[in-house]
């Protein structure tokens, strides 16, 4: 055998900077979004404040292509919307005036309570809650969910989760093993690892096959992460017995993945405001959903830089020339950015229309995985257009992972979700004799004649979740 030169066709899908980009744009909240654009407009000379009516080159700043878009599958126009001004809730005073259970201002509204701040450990018990999980291994889930450190890791042997289940439910080690390995399939990618190793080849796991340098990466990954730092790419390249440059490929791929994922889910900071990403209101009995621009800049390219490339000595125009491509890439992305959050937001507002109109009672069991199915795009991309967003809407500003929810049966062959459960119970206890509370078994059977067989278990756990104190406490003389 000799070394030779070979070229070859074919096509491979490669996670470029632009598509970095975009998935980190995808994934801000919008408070984020605002904080990354001004970062970038005092570091690239390309990009300038849009002048009025110039809002078409910035993407979201301006309005996207579908920026108003009609819950129902139809046209219409944004109004005042899109632009950032305040929404005209009045345009048809018959659809919100005297509507049953539309309070929108009275103060036990869910959708008036301030929201809390939300963790890693939420988001992964949010996703644990919608997927298709038995009740054993749910418990088995949140166990583990429970071990997870804030930076994504499982730090716990599996032998301790088990014997942290205990008496309740005895689980070996492998069932324990199995359901890590739906966990790992979460969002962040990554997390649920036990050690760096994994954490890395879990991430590749989630990336096209077709990937430059992916299988190599995962051999890396799997077997000899440890040994990168001290024997080098050639150290490295020799012993797996592949060409530096395949090795550099592969490397250079590694670097590009996240050794702590968690640190992509955190808490907002006390002292940031929420900012509604989008404004869903009702036109002429027609639900409406427009991208919220009043709090982001309005970007153009700036029009003198761009000018002077071609009078640029080569050095400059080079450095113009690379700062104007980043510039329309950053357009590009927060356009793509506005895009697919309408689309997610239009298609919340169709599934839970109910949810809109009469508050959480007609609240329908909904997952990402129908959302998705949907829309025809992954999970993850789902996952990142909810996650730290908030919709303003007549029922107040909520954030979008309200509009989830898991479902049970109910008597007549159809579903509950278990915020529509909880709004019962609520409403129930609200209603009841305060010298003689009902029991979590009495409330149970009052379910159960409504057409929604619960288990007094699960009244008590949305009880206890909703912090309403037990009978007991309740008892009032």
């Amino acid at each position: 055998m000799k070394p030779r030169l070979q070229a070859s066709l074919g096509q491979h899908l490669v996670l470029t900077p632009q598509l970095r980009q975009a998935l980190h744009l995808l994934q801000l909240s919008a408070t984020e979004l605002e904080a990354e654009v001004a970062a970038a407009l005092e570091s690239n000379p390309l990009l300038d404040w849009a002048e009025d009516g110039g809002a078409r080159d910035a993407g979201p700043a301006g309005e996207a292509p579908g920026g108003t878009d009609n819950a129902d599958g139809g046209e219409a126009t944004s109004g005042d919307a899109g632009t950032g001004a305040e929404p005209d809730w009045e345009r048809t005073p018959d659809d919100w005036g005297a509507r049953p259970g539309h309070e929108a201002d009275g103060p036990d509204n869910p959708a008036e309570r301030v929201a809390e701040q939300e963790t890693l450990h939420d988001h992964l018990r949010w996703q644990l809650h919608l997927s298709h999980l038995s009740p054993r291994d749910l418990r088995i889930g949140l166990a583990l969910v429970d071990a997870i450190d804030d930076d994504g890791y499982l730090r716990e042997p599996l032998d301790a989760v088990a014997a942290a289940l205990l008496p309740e439910t005895a689980a070996s080690p492998e069932e324990v093993l199995a359901v890590l390995r739906q966990v790992q399939r979460m969002d962040p990618p990554g997390v649920g690892a036990r050690d760096l190793g994994e954490c890395l080849a879990l991430q590749l796991q989630a990336l096209p096959d077709a990937t430059p340098g992916r299988a190599l990466a995962l051999r890396v990954a799997r077997d000899r992460i440890d040994r990168l730092q001290r024997a080098g790419i050639p150290g490295l390249a020799a012993e797996l017995g592949v060409s530096q440059a395949d090795m550099e490929a592969a490397v250079a791929l590694l670097r590009g993945l996240d050794p702590r994922p968690g640190g992509q889910v955190g808490p907002v900071p006390v002292d940031a405001y929420v900012v509604p990403d989008c404004v869903v209101w009702r036109e002429r009995g027609v639900w409406q959903v427009a991208l919220d621009h009043g709090h982001l800049p309005r970007l153009s390219i700036h029009r003198g830089y761009e000018g002077m490339i071609g009078a640029a000595s080569p050095a400059d125009a080079n450095y113009l020339r690379g700062r104007l491509q980043e510039a329309r890439w950053l357009l590009r992305n927060l356009q793509a950015r506005g895009e697919t959050l309408l689309r997610v937001v239009g298609c919340l507002v169709r599934q839970q229309s109910g949810f809109l109109e009469f508050g959480d009672q007609a609240l329908r069991p909904l997952t990402l995985r129908e959302v998705a199915a949907e829309l025809g795009v992954h999970e993850s991309t789902v996952s990142r257009a909810v996650a730290r967003k908030f919709v303003r809407t007549p029922r107040g500003t909520v954030p979008l992972k309200a509009f989830f929810a898991s479902g049970i049966d109910t008597g007549g062959g159809g579903e509950a979700s278990s915020t529509a459960i909880q709004a019962m119970i609520r409403r129930l206890v609200d209603a009841e004799d305060p010298r003689r509370p009902l029991s979590d078994a009495r409330l149970a059977d009052a379910l159960k004649a409504a057409g929604v067989p619960v288990a007094r278990r699960t009244v008590a756990k949305y009880r206890e979740a909703m912090h309403i104190p037990s009978s007991q406490d309740r008892v009032r003389v």
